[in-house]
């Protein structure tokens, strides 16, 4: 059993508590508050003068897929073979190893969604791991399935139009992917049938047609977001919108739609067309409309270990700093489908936490201590050797992960 006292915790689920403790056993935490008193046999550690949040949530990353310091060995994102490729399954490319998912929990990350690229109008299925170092990737998942990423836009364009193959046109992108989701509706109908064949593709896309996992729409542009939320309408599908760039314009519908949305990268340059109207007022004008969103990486794009960072530029921009670390926590935990197991310090979550040097949306604030699953990932240097020999850990298991 572990405490954490003194610390001023951030809930994300009502008032901020100053000296108060974190109950932890069995990776859950067991209870939040003052004046806990605690068990004679439990592990002690002081955070008075420190911050303590949820551990961080990067809801669209490409950790593991798209490996830092590697090169053309370590793209397993698109597979530009063929635009429709459902069966795909980033299982089957993620590396454990990845120095990007080390870094991330020193940065205070503790779950990320993992997708597939662009390139593809149907690119494949996502998953949601935690990010403490382990040696398979069985070890980290949290959500299998965690949706079908489908992408409009420019990048299937740029990935097909050269090969003079569908999609070259928006209009093209969009019908491949209706036609494939009549596929599967199809290919539903005859499940129980004689005439039925199995098929992994299609098996993907029911989970989308039964609505076991969203369709993850890459949209940046205000007319390919109405695109992706049209197509939805129209197959009943769960959507979430990934990047909307231009989200902001469409405020209202968005609303209107009840949609969920993942923003950005914002922190990078206009690069191409679809992005000459992005802007770090975004979040805030989401926020002012009602909708629930997310701040993202997109890692490697921008590194996930600074999506805190990229959370306290937000609010420099307009977004309250409560709705900044929201999107960050809870809010990203809502849209993962997740809420009942991470995002906010509750009795019964996972006992994944961050423990800061000062407020985690200053430039400065420093994560120190940081637990995934009760687990020590990462501590400050100083203190590092001492803590891990005092839970009983032999040293040299951190797997690389230094602080930054």
């Amino acid at each position: 059993m572990i405490a954490l006292t003194g610390g001023t915790i951030f809930t994300m689920c009502g008032q901020s508590l100053k000296g108060g403790t974190i109950l932890i056993d069995d990776g859950k935490i067991i209870a939040v508050g003052a004046g806990i008193k605690l068990p004679d046999d439990c592990k002690h550690i002081d955070v008075a003068g420190k911050v303590v949040t949820p551990g961080l949530i990067d809801a669209h990353t490409h950790l593991g897929v798209y490996a830092e310091s590697l090169d053309w060995s370590g793209e397993d994102v698109n597979e530009i073979s063929d635009p429709v490729t459902p069966a795909l399954d980033v299982i089957d490319a993620l590396n454990p190893a990845d120095v990007g998912l080390a870094e991330a929990v020193g940065g205070g990350i503790t779950t990320v969604m993992v997708a597939p690229g662009s390139a593809n109008p149907i690119g494949g299925q996502c998953m949601i791991i935690k990010t403490r170092p382990r040696s398979c990737v069985e070890q980290m998942i949290v959500k299998r399935y965690a949706g079908l990423k489908v992408a409009f836009g420019e990048n299937p364009r740029r990935a097909y139009g050269d090969k003079k193959k569908m999609p070259v046109t928006r209009m093209a992108t969009a019908a491949l992917i209706r036609e494939t989701l009549q596929k599967g509706r199809e290919y539903l109908a005859k499940v129980d049938s004689k005439d039925h064949k199995f098929d992994y593709a299609m098996e993907a896309i029911v989970r989308v047609l039964r609505r076991e996992m969203p369709i993850r729409a890459h949209a940046h542009r205000a007319d390919d977001i109405s695109t992706a939320l049209r197509i939805a309408t129209e197959f009943d599908l769960d959507i979430i919108i990934e990047h909307a760039t231009e989200g902001h314009l469409i405020a209202d519908v968005l609303a209107e739609h009840q949609a969920r949305v993942v923003l950005g990268p914002l922190m990078i340059t206009k690069a191409k067309l679809e992005l000459k109207e992005s802007s770090w007022r975004a979040p805030a004008l989401l926020a002012e409309h009602g909708v629930l969103f997310a701040l993202m990486s997109d890692h490697p794009v921008v590194p996930s270990k600074f999506l805190p960072v990229y959370a306290g530029i937000a609010a420099r921009f307009g977004l309250p700093e409560e709705d900044a670390l929201k999107a960050i926590t809870i809010n990203a935990a809502k849209i993962l489908g997740l809420q009942d197991r991470i995002g906010s310090i509750e009795p019964g979550k996972d006992a994944d936490l961050v423990v800061w040097s000062e407020h985690p949306l200053l430039l400065a604030a420093k994560p120190e201590w940081v637990l995934i699953d009760g687990q020590i990932g990462q501590v400050d240097a100083e203190q590092r050797v001492a803590a891990w020999n005092d839970f009983g850990h032999k040293p040299g298991l951190l797997g690389g992960i230094e602080h930054v």
